[in-house]
C-alpha cells in the first residue's frame, strides 16, 4: 500500500507538469498570434484570460478578450481604403450573416455594390447593403467625410450625390455617433511587438521549470518501477 501510494503520488505530480505545460503552450500561441498579427490591416490584439482554477482545468480556463484600442493608422494610395479612428466597426454581410470588421479595404463591382475584398456586402447604417446609383470611371470621385456619409460625383450635374452612410458600431451593435472615419487610410494592428516579447518571456521560463519537474518526476517514477522489477 505504501508503495501504491508513492507510485500514485508521483503520477499526479506528472500530470500537474504536463497540464501547466499545456497551459503555457496555449498561452504562447495567443502570443504568437499577436505577433503575425501585428501588420495585419484591422488586426485587434487578443489579450488572454486565465481562470482562478487553470490549474486544476489546464487549457479549458483560458479564454480571450479583445483589445479595442485603435491601432496605428497610415495614408494609402487608394481612395476606397478607410480606417476608423475611434472605437467601433465596419458591419459586412456574407453568406454567414453579418459580421464586425475593422479592415476598411473595399471596393465597388460594375454595378455598383460596395464590397470588401472578400466580396462580402458593406451595410450602411441603416444594416442595408451599400449600392452606389452611380458607377464613377475614376474611384477618386467617391468620397467619405469624418462621419461615413459616402457620397459621389455626378458628372453630368456636376455635384456630389449622397448615396449613404457607412454602418460603424460598436461591439454590442449599436452605432457610433462619431466614428471619426479617415478615407485614404488603412488601420494596422494595435499589437507592440516589444510588449509581446516581454510577456512571453515569464511564460517560457514557468514551462522549462514545469519540464525540468517533468524529467525530475518520470526519472524517479522509472527508477520505482525499475526496482520493484528487481524485488520481484
Amino acid at each position: 500500500m505504501i508503495i501504491n501510494g508513492g507510485i500514485s503520488y508521483l503520477e499526479k505530480g506528472i500530470k500537474t507538469s504536463i497540464r501547466a505545460m499545456q497551459v503555457q503552450s496555449e498561452l504562447l500561441a495567443q502570443s504568437n498570434e499577436n505577433v503575425n498579427g501585428f501588420d495585419k490591416v484591422g488586426y485587434q490584439r487578443k489579450e488572454s484570460v486565465i481562470s482562478s482554477f487553470t490549474e486544476f482545468l489546464g487549457v479549458n480556463g483560458i479564454s480571450q478578450t479583445v483589445d479595442d484600442k485603435v491601432g496605428r493608422i497610415s495614408m494609402s494610395d487608394n481612395p476606397l481604403d478607410f480606417a476608423i479612428a475611434n472605437k467601433g466597426y465596419f458591419q459586412t454581410r456574407s453568406e454567414d450573416g453579418v459580421k464586425l470588421t475593422r479592415d476598411g479595404r473595399f471596393k465597388i463591382d460594375r454595378e455598383g455594390n460596395f464590397l470588401t475584398l472578400e466580396d462580402h456586402q458593406v451595410l450602411s447604417n441603416a444594416g442595408v447593403p451599400i449600392k452606389l446609383h452611380i458607377v464613377p470611371d475614376d474611384i477618386k470621385k467617391i468620397k467619405v467625410d469624418d462621419n461615413g456619409h459616402l457620397s459621389v460625383f455626378n458628372d453630368k450635374t456636376k455635384k456630389l450625390e449622397y448615396v449613404a452612410t457607412i454602418g460603424v458600431v460598436d461591439a454590442n451593435g449599436l452605432v457610433v455617433i462619431d466614428p471619426h472615419v479617415k478615407q485614404g487610410y488603412n488601420e494596422y494592428s494595435n499589437v507592440s511587438l516589444q510588449n509581446e516579447f516581454i510577456g512571453m518571456m515569464p511564460i517560457i521560463r514557468n514551462f522549462e521549470a514545469n519540464r525540468q519537474v517533468f524529467m525530475i518526476q518520470n526519472q524517479n517514477l522509472q527508477k520505482v518501477i525499475n526496482q520493484l522489477g528487481s524485488a520481484s
